[in-house]
């Protein structure tokens, strides 16, 4: 295969077109119809990321006279257990109802009531802010708006390395999924909004891809950002979600707000305690689960309208799934289980270090949705922090006159490529690789945490490192893509043990119990642990980074 390789230019490149990027495209294009913008998406962006096709809801608005930025922080703080900053998180709710009136004049679809008022959902510790959506189409809605725009979107491109300049960042290399081509894109700035590390730990089901989140998503835009410089944090938030047995599809907002009972192996109801996913998580370590959703007491035009949610806008195949288990919510019932543990910005903490403006600690580079740390985003932070990195990166790039490209940086990745291609007369298929990387991860990283198991998951990654080399084979362009991915996995794994390790209490519930350090300790850990790069990836610097707190 030929070393050369296409060397486009933009002004803003967005590296992930999922709900985040696409929407940072269209605001970097209203902000400066003029600057070229450029998206390196690795699948289609019609129909890619954690939000690949409908949603049923805009989980964080603040509604003026309902409620305010002030109460969303004071309860997000809580469900954050006190790790948060929270001028990034005042700013999204304060630009949240903004960002709603802008997606209906897209005419995406939120519905009222005979008083034009939105149905809002009580799904906080404390305060009403998720609205209701009803759109089966809206990451349609939302790619066809990025093209119309005027934006160029590189799709089956994923986005390799990060170029510096200096101290700054230049732009990116992106590597075709399908062909194993090269392309370079040269930029006065980078947005970030690849997703977060979804497949990480190996779900119950068995299938490498059958997880809760994208599969696509495989800490790609964590591994970018370390590799240039910038500061990660809340790697030891190992979540694990309770939702549908072996299909790992959410239904519990959908349910359990309009009337559904949940009860566990015992037949207690627990829908009047206000369950969280942590509760209902905890119930079932404990013994008393699994829990079950159970709708046959309710209405039939109430338990058409869940249907109609679940079955056009949420996720379509859970029709398919549920006709295939025999389940009719009229009479029987809705097993819930554990997912696979994964790392996430928006549905957790574990992200690129942002300020409210979207800017990291390196200059030109911004982040938004999963791949940054908004604690607890969701949709809306993904959203509004998608406008907001545009805006900034926009700004930062009308001052920048010009982008050299530094060769030698290419030339590195070109060569890393090559080498993998060499790997061809190796035993192991990378899918088998990875179906180890993965059991190991659930070994040892996966909550209940104990230094010892942390231990043996840093062993074993060192031993993936070097196995990888010797053992992996890479036979096609397939293969060579993945191979990038597995290495991600491995970097995340080892970011997540040694954060974990750092950590020494328990916190947010089952998502970083240590059994060696039960207890949650304000003294010592009511603070960040920052992950940086030192000489090599494999070198984790940790440091620790005060609660930036409102000012004011």
């Amino acid at each position: 295969m030929s070393n050369d390789y296409p060397v486009i230019e933009c002004d803003v490149l967005v590296v992930g077109g999922g709900s985040a990027g696409a929407m940072a495209a269209i605001r970097a294009k209203e902000m400066n119809p003029g600057q070229e913008v450029v998206v390196f998406e690795k699948g289609e962006i019609k129909y890619s990321g954690c939000i690949a096709r409908g949603m049923d809801a805009l989980n964080i608005v603040s509604i003026p006279g309902l409620t305010t930025p002030e109460l969303y922080v004071e309860s997000n703080r809580m469900a954050c257990h006190g790790i948060m900053d929270e001028p990034a998180n005042y700013r999204m709710a304060e630009r949240s109802y903004e960002l709603l009136k802008k997606l209906e004049s897209w005419d995406v679809c939120f519905p009222t009531d005979e008083k034009g008022e939105y149905e809002v959902l009580q799904v906080h510790p404390k305060g009403r802010f998720c609205v209701t959506m009803k759109e089966p189409e809206l990451k349609a809605i939302l790619a066809k708006r990025v093209h119309d725009t005027g934006v160029r979107v590189v799709n089956r491109t994923m986005a390799a390395r990060l170029l510096k300049d200096g101290d700054r960042v230049s732009g990116a290399v992106g590597l075709n999924v399908r062909t194993g081509e090269i392309m370079v894109c040269k930029a006065k700035s980078v947005i970030l909004t690849a997703g977060g590390t979804a497949r990480f730990g190996l779900p119950n089901n068995g299938y490498l891809y059958g997880v809760y989140d994208f599969p696509g998503n495989t800490g790609d835009g964590y591994c970018l950002a370390y590799r240039a410089g910038a500061e990660l944090s809340g790697f030891e938030y190992t979540l694990i979600y309770y939702i549908i047995k072996d299909i790992n599809a959410p239904l519990l907002y959908i349910t359990l707000t309009r009337g559904a009972n949940l009860l566990n192996a015992f037949d207690e109801h627990r829908e009047k305690d206000h369950p969280s996913i942590s509760s209902m998580l905890q119930e079932h370590n404990d013994g008393r689960g699994p829990m079950r959703i159970i709708m046959s007491h309710l209405p039939e035009e109430k338990i058409k309208e869940i249907e109609d949610i679940l079955f056009t806008t949420e996720r379509p195949v859970q029709e398919r799934f549920f006709k295939g288990r025999g389940v009719d919510f009229r009479s029987g019932e809705i097993e819930l289980w554990p997912t696979e543990c994964f790392l996430c910005g928006g549905h957790g903490l574990t992200g690129v270090r942002v300020n409210e403006n979207a800017e990291t600690n390196i200059p030109g580079l911004y982040a938004a949705g999963d791949t940054s740390l908004v604690a607890r985003g969701h949709l809306s932070g993904a959203f509004v922090y998608g406008e907001i990195a545009a805006e900034s990166a926009t700004n930062y790039s009308a001052d920048i006159k010009s982008v050299e490209l530094d060769t030698d940086q290419v030339a590195a990745f070109v060569k890393d490529r090559q080498k993998k291609l060499e790997q061809s007369g190796n035993a192991i298929p990378i899918e088998e690789f990875e179906y180890k990387v993965r059991r190991i991860i659930n070994d040892y990283i996966r909550p209940p945490k104990a230094e010892y198991k942390l231990d043996r998951a840093l062993w074993w990654m060192d031993r993936f490192r070097e196995e990888f080399v010797d053992l992996v084979r890479i036979r096609d362009m397939h293969d060579l893509f993945k191979a990038y991915e597995v290495e991600n996995i491995i970097q995340c794994a080892t970011m997540s043990a040694l954060a974990s390790k750092e950590r020494k209490e328990s916190r947010w519930g089952p998502w970083h119990f240590r059994t060696d350090y039960p207890d949650r300790n304000d003294s010592d850990w009511l603070k960040h642990i920052v992950l940086t790069q030192g000489e090599a990836a494999e070198d984790v610097r940790i440091s620790h980074k005060d609660i930036i707190r409102m000012t004011g």
